[in-house]
């Protein structure tokens, strides 16, 4: 199995012989405002593709949207992706994915796509009353690997690392934030908590868009064991 960080959470899998697209962020740098009531108020993308955005969706077989929030889905990735290649998404995103033309495939608990077990799984984006007005979020098991998606620890983290006993899972951290409240996708705290009971976790959702403010060299210092790749690298995992 092999992952690739294109930037943020945007992701190329190579599993059981498929290719594998998820949450495509592909604008350019620089293309959208910073997002309002957060720190470091500077332009996103903060940093550009680390390849065009027309060879990350060349010969995939799906894409995998966990929600739609316009770092996860933007307005590049809408134009680019191939029309007749499913994108696999959670229900409540369907007719918003339909109505762009996009073949959408809504998983409603699972699925079995071309041999590979795909489960969805529940998430939190966020603490209290602003994790409902940022959902509904989701993640995906794809065969031997959890995306969790855009949350922090939850029992449904839990309830699905314990269902489903991945050995690999790829979160997203960063610790984004608005300026008031608490952290809405994972912290080193967070992490660590999947990391005591998965075994290989990627982390990823950081450095690219204005509201994440852990950075790598935090997150490798805080949770030594974690794989935090760089943009652009590859990294091959068991499963």
């Amino acid at each position: 199995m092999r992952l690739t960080l294109v930037r943020h959470a945007t992701l190329v899998l190579e599993i059981a012989g498929l290719r594998l697209l998820v949450d495509p962020q592909l604008d350019d740098q620089g293309a959208r405002p910073a997002i309002d009531g957060t720190p470091n108020p500077r332009r996103n993308p903060l940093v550009p593709l680390p390849l065009p955005a027309e060879e990350v969706v060349r010969g995939l077989d799906a894409v995998v949207v966990t929600h739609l929030h316009r770092d996860h889905l933007d307005e590049t990735a809408e134009r680019l992706l191939p029309r007749d290649v499913p994108v696999l998404c959670q229900p409540e995103d369907e007719a918003r994915l339909l109505g762009l033309g996009l073949a959408a495939l809504p998983v409603a608990d699972a699925l079995d796509w071309r041999g590979l077990a795909v489960h969805r799984t529940g998430g939190r984006h966020g603490h209290g009353e602003l994790a409902d007005r940022l959902g509904p979020v989701s993640g995906f098991v794809l065969g031997p690997l959890y995306v969790a998606g855009d949350t922090v620890w939850c029992a449904d983290v839990e309830e699905a690392i314990r269902r489903h006993g991945p050995p690999a899972a790829v979160v997203n951290a960063g610790g984004a934030r608005f300026t008031h409240g608490d952290p809405i996708t994972m912290t080193p705290e967070d992490v660590r908590e999947v990391a005591a009971r998965v075994p290989t976790v990627v982390a990823v959702h950081m450095e690219a868009i204005n509201h994440c403010v852990v950075t790598r060299t935090e997150l490798r210092a805080a949770v030594p064991g974690v794989r935090v790749p760089e943009d652009g690298e590859t990294l091959e995992l068991d499963g």
